[in-house]
């Protein structure tokens, strides 16, 4: 279906690109033929990311931030010379707790950067997405974005709205030839996830070890999801074999059905 060039002279913003699932798709996208910026809120990761990935630009932003996404646009602008697709990418995992145990303070800044952030990095992508080529929007989301999450209500809530945002979206701009996708990955192997499974098992008082069972056991797979398996889809979100493909949930989470 793809070949080394599935993406040639496209440019591509993935933002939280420094590491995970972001790096993942960088480094696909630039496989692919795509001149490829990736913006992260952690400097450092930044610099240890571009190391890894010649040709690739970036620039230090937090999505959050409206002033920030400001200024990473006009390195898109200075960077590749327009846009054809915008991988929002970005997005922390939220506290983990019983919902009376939350602040609000937590509560707000995990929708700030999830779905907050994504809009922020819309409003800025869409006049240059409709001069671009063949344009696409691909949101992720997570199966916490159309299944209940117990003890992630802040993350849950936020992952819904991505799924809501992105079908409005697709629906609006679909006259402009932008199509709009979703991805939702299931429990993605990595750093983050581990800190989750620690976190979760600490409020409920359980075994790390059991709670990572169970997170491998949730798929029908029996497994955790790579990163790459997410940036596999990102890149057929994002190509022409995907071309009437427009407002869809791409649940790439092994068969989940519950959370735990």
């Amino acid at each position: 279906m793809f070949s080394d060039t599935a993406l040639a002279g496209k440019r591509a913003l993935v933002t939280a690109g420094a590491s995970g699932i972001g790096l993942a798709i960088a480094r696909t996208y630039s496989a692919a033929g795509a001149k490829v910026l990736i913006c992260d809120v952690d400097g450092a990761a930044l610099r240890a990311a571009l190391g890894q990935l010649p040709g690739v630009h970036g620039v230090q932003a937090d999505v959050a931030d409206e002033d920030s996404v400001a200024a990473l646009f006009g390195a898109v602008d200075d960077k590749l010379g327009g846009l054809d697709v915008l991988v929002n990418n970005a997005g922390i995992a939220g506290p983990t707790g019983p919902v009376e145990s939350l602040s609000r303070a937590d509560w707000d800044r995990t929708l700030a950067v999830n779905i907050t952030g994504q809009f922020l990095c819309v409003r800025q992508a869409v006049p240059r997405l409709r001069r671009g080529a063949r344009p696409s929007i691909i949101n992720l989301s997570s199966a916490a974005g159309h299944l209940g999450f117990p003890g992630r209500t802040p993350y849950s809530a936020s992952k819904w709205a991505v799924v809501g945002f992105t079908k409005s979206l697709a629906l609006e701009l679909g006259k402009d030839g932008i199509r709009v996708n979703a991805i939702l990955p299931g429990a993605v192997d990595g750093p983050r996830i581990r800190a989750v499974i620690a976190a979760k098992a600490d409020s409920l008082g359980r075994p790390v070890q059991e709670l990572a069972r169970i997170y491998e056991s949730q798929s029908a797979l029996g497994r955790l999801i790579d990163p790459q398996d997410i940036a596999n889809m990102a890149l057929f979100a994002a190509s022409d074999a995907a071309a009437n493909v427009n407002g869809q949930e791409l649940v790439v989470d092994g068969l989940t059905q519950a959370l735990s």
